[in-house]
C-alpha cells in the first residue's frame, strides 16, 4: 500500500534532515521533489497545489527555522497536513434514522460492491448488530446468488429476491421484511453499469427516495486513481453520497484516490478493502493512513488486529506456559493461527513503527504460505509427537514429511526453529518472568 509513495517521499524529506538548518531555497527544493512525488502517485492536481502551499506556509517560518530538528518538523508537518486533508478523524457508518437502518451500496460493476457487503455485513456482526443482506442487482448474471453465497459465509440472512423483479420492488419488499423481522440494518447491493449514465442514477434516485438510506456508500476501485475521484463527484451530485469505501488497497493503488477524494467532493472515506477475503475490510483513520504513506507505520490497527483475532483465554493459558517454560508444538501451531488471522505477514510487518523503510525487509518477500506449510507439518504428527518433540527420529521425520506433503529437510528447519524460541523462552525465564502480551511470540 503506497509503496511508491512513501520511497519518493522518503527521498524528498532525507535532502531536507541534511541541512543543519532550513531555509526558503532548501525548503522549495524539498517542496518540488513532494509535489512531483504526489503527482506521480496520481494525486489531484488541485489537491497538490494546496497541500503543498499549506506546508510551505507553515514551513517557511519560525516554527520550523528554529528548531533543533526541523527536517524533522517538515515531516511532522507534512504528516499533520496530509491528515487534515483526508479528513482528520475516522467516519463510521450512519446507522440512525429508523428499524431498521438503510445503507445503500452503490457505484460502478467491478468496483467490489457485492464483496463489500458481505465485508459490511461481517463487519456489522462483529459490531452485534444484525444485517439483512439484500441483492438489488436483477440484471448481471449470478449476482444474486454470488451474495447469497457470501451471505452463507458471514452468517447473515439474504432477502430472496428473483431476475424477474424490479429493484426499486426487491428493496422495498426487504424493508418490510426486516422492520417485522427486527433486523438492525439492511445492506442494500445495487446495480452498476460499466460507466455512469442517466438510467442507472435514475433507478438509484428512486430506491432512495422507497427507503429512505441512513447512509449511501460509494464503492470505487483504488487501483483506477483519478477516475476513482471523478466517479465520487458523479455519484455524489446526483444521490449526495454519505461516504466511500475504497476496494482494492492492497493491490497497485497509488494512493491518489486516497488522498484527493476528501478534498474533492467534501465526503470521507469510511472504510477501505484491503484483500479479497471476508474479513478484509478495515475502517479509515486519517490520521494512521497518513503515517503509513509517510513510512511511519500504523500501531493502533496493529494492536486492534491483534485484539479481534486473539482469544484471551487462549493467550492467558499461553502466558502461564510460558512462565514455566512449557511452550509445546501444539502451542506454537496455534500461534501459527492467531497471526494468520490478523493477515499477511508482510501487511502486519509494514504496520510496524520504521520497518517501511528498513531496506532488508523490502527486499525480504514474505510468502504467507509458509504459515500454512509449518501448521500442516504439526498437524502431521502425533499428539505425543507434538508435546514431546524429543522422540521424534529420522523414521517419525520421514513419516511426517510424507504426511505433510513437505520435505524432510521442511521438517528439520521447523523443529530447529521451535527449539531455538524454546531455549530463548527459557533464558528470558531465568532473568526474570516476562511478559510478551497477549500471548504472541517474542519473534
Amino acid at each position: 500500500m503506497f509503496e511508491n509513495l512513501t520511497d519518493k517521499l522518503n527521498v524528498a524529506f532525507k535532502k531536507l534532515k541534511g541541512h543543519g538548518k532550513l531555509t526558503e531555497k532548501n525548503i522549495e527544493a524539498g517542496l518540488k521533489d513532494v509535489r512531483l512525488s504526489l503527482l506521480e502517485a496520481d494525486v489531484h492536481y488541485k489537491v497538490v497545489k494546496d497541500l503543498v502551499a499549506a506546508i510551505r506556509e507553515r514551513a517557511v517560518g519560525q516554527e520550523v527555522l528554529a528548531s533543533l530538528t526541523p527536517g524533522q518538523q517538515v515531516v511532522k508537518i507534512v504528516n499533520e497536513e496530509l491528515t487534515q486533508l483526508m479528513g482528520s478523524r475516522h467516519e463510521g457508518l450512519c446507522l440512525t434514522g429508523g428499524q431498521p437502518a438503510v445503507v445503500m451500496l452503490v457505484g460502478l460493476q467491478g468496483s467490489g460492491k457485492t464483496t463489500t457487503a458481505g465485508k459490511l455485513a461481517k463487519f456489522l456482526i462483529g459490531q452485534h448488530r444484525s444485517p439483512y443482506l439484500v441483492p438489488a442487482d436483477p440484471y448481471r448474471p449470478a449476482a444474486i446468488e454470488q451474495l447469497k453465497e457470501i451471505g452463507n459465509q458471514v452468517g447473515a440472512e439474504v432477502f430472496p429476491a428473483t431476475q424477474d423483479m424490479d429493484p426499486v420492488d426487491i428493496c422495498r419488499d426487504a424493508f418490510q421484511v426486516a422492520r417485522q423481522r427486527d433486523f438492525h440494518t439492511l445492506l442494500i447491493d445495487t446495480a452498476g453499469r460499466l460507466h455512469v449514465d442517466e438510467a442507472l442514477m435514475a433507478e438509484l434516485g428512486r430506491i432512495k427516495e422507497t427507503v429512505h438510506p441512513s447512509d449511501i456508500l460509494l464503492v470505487a476501485d483504488a487501483v483506477t486513481g483519478q477516475d476513482a475521484v471523478n466517479m465520487a463527484g458523479a455519484f455524489n451530485d446526483a444521490l449526495d453520497i454519505g461516504g466511500v469505501i475504497l476496494t482494492k488497497m492492497e493491490g497497485d493503488a497509488r494512493g491518489g484516490a486516497a488522498i484527493s477524494i476528501k478534498a474533492i467532493t467534501s465526503k470521507p472515506i469510511k472504510f477501505i478493502g484491503v484483500g479479497e477475503k471476508l474479513d478484509a475490510l478495515e475502517p479509515f483513520h486519517p490520521d494512521r493512513m497518513a503515517s503509513r504513506i509517510l513510512g511511519m507505520g500504523d500501531i493502533l490497527s496493529l494492536v486492534e488486529k491483534a485484539q479481534m483475532s486473539i482469544d484471551e483465554k487462549k493467550a492467558q493459558e499461553l502466558q502461564k506456559k510460558l512462565r514455566r517454560s512449557e511452550f509445546t508444538l501444539e502451542d506454537f501451531r496455534d500461534q501459527m493461527a492467531q497471526i494468520r488471522k490478523m493477515g499477511s505477514l508482510e501487511e502486519l510487518l509494514a504496520m510496524i513503527p520504521g520497518m517501511g523503510k528498513l531496506k532488508q525487509l523490502k527486499q525480504l518477500k514474505v510468502d504467507d504460505r509458509e504459515l500454512v506449510r509449518i501448521t500442516a507439518i504439526i498437524d502431521s504428527m502425533t499428539v505425543k509427537e507434538r508435546r514431546n518433540h524429543n522422540i521424534i527420529n529420522a523414521s517419525r521425520r520421514k513419516r511426517i514429511a510424507g504426511g505433510s506433503g513437505a520435505t524432510v529437510q521442511d521438517v528439520n528447519q521447523l523443529l530447529k526453529n521451535y527449539v531455538q524460541v524454546h531455549k530463548m523462552i527459557k533464558k528470558l525465564n531465568k532473568g526474570g518472568v516476562r511478559t510478551f502480551g497477549k500471548g504472541m511470540l517474542p519473534f
